[in-house]
């Protein structure tokens, strides 16, 4: 069996250090920040020791930064001795690294004293070219570690083609605002309200009679068809423009009925497609 080599890189903040003890756990031999100028030595000796880890992992991160501009021809070089780097980007939007950092209280690599919002973007022009060579993207800024694993496992275990475009579908009351996070937003509220009829009233779209009440509206069932046609439409789209991640939010007017019954109804169709869906419902407790 061929070794699989992977470099696990992105940024800060992002997950790469969960990532590399997810990789460890499924029998990876893994390396966290090998400097760049070791990555062939450190390649040719595995392969001639004959080492029986079939898998290598290595982080390489902005601590490397002397070394990064060293990477793309070291990896070329690689690839003409027959060597293939599996490359892992991760991704997260700049306010979800500044609020990680707060939250952890620690140093960005390339903050030092100044402010971390800068060093993040100063961060993400330097790895660019890494991006753009990656094999997976992964955006994790919505992600809890159960997903993230969900994901890596997807990569590293599946046998299916793994696709990098990750969609989170979101319901909402409009009393509450708009998610911020939103990409596109769809108002269900011209649908029938179970808010009026006194034995639905205290349940969500999450109970079947709920579900079944509101998708009974053949209003429901076109409108739910022509969203599931345009986002499949919209995705590949989004996807070849370079966007690898999207938050469909869907809302009502206190976001527990007639939004959590048509966020569930396209999940369900949307499983048919490539992708990975996430689903969640904002104000469903409120």
């Amino acid at each position: 069996m061929e070794k699989r080599y992977v470099i696990v890189t992105g940024m800060s903040g992002a997950g790469r250090s969960s990532v590399l003890k997810m990789l460890e756990d499924m029998g990876y031999l893994c390396v966290d920040n090998l400097p760049v100028r070791l990555l062939s030595k450190f390649t040719k000796l595995i392969d001639l020791e004959g080492d029986d880890s079939k898998q290598v992992a290595l982080g390489i991160d902005i601590r490397n930064l002397e070394g990064l501009a060293e990477l793309d021809r070291t990896l070329d070089t690689l690839e003409k001795e027959g060597y293939h780097y599996e490359i892992l980007f991760l991704e997260a939007d700049s306010n979800v690294l500044v609020k990680r950092y707060k939250e952890t209280r620690r140093n960005h690599p390339l903050a030092l004293q100044g402010r971390v919002d800068k060093a993040i973007e100063a961060e993400r022009v330097e790895l660019s070219f890494i991006k753009q060579r990656a094999d997976y993207i992964l955006d994790t800024s919505h992600m809890l570690i159960r997903e993230l694993k969900h994901e890596i496992d997807r990569i590293f275990l599946g046998e299916e083609e793994y696709e990098n475009f990750f969609v989170t579908l979101l319901s909402f009351g409009f009393k509450y605002g708009i998610p911020e996070d939103s990409d596109l937003v769809f108002d269900v509220r011209f649908l029938p309200n179970p808010f009026y009829i006194p034995e639905l009233k205290p349940l969500t779209g999450n109970d079947r009679a709920v579900y079944d009440y509101v998708m009974a509206a053949e209003q429901a069932q076109i409108f739910q068809k022509q969203l599931y046609e345009m986002i499949r439409f919209l995705i590949p789209n989004y996807i070849t423009e370079g966007k690898n991640q999207i938050v469909i939010s869907i809302g009502c007017t206190g976001g527990k009925h007639r939004s959590v019954t048509m966020t569930r109804a396209l999940e369900a169709q949307m499983k048919r497609l490539p992708y990975t869906v996430k689903m969640e419902h904002r104000d469903i407790n409120r």
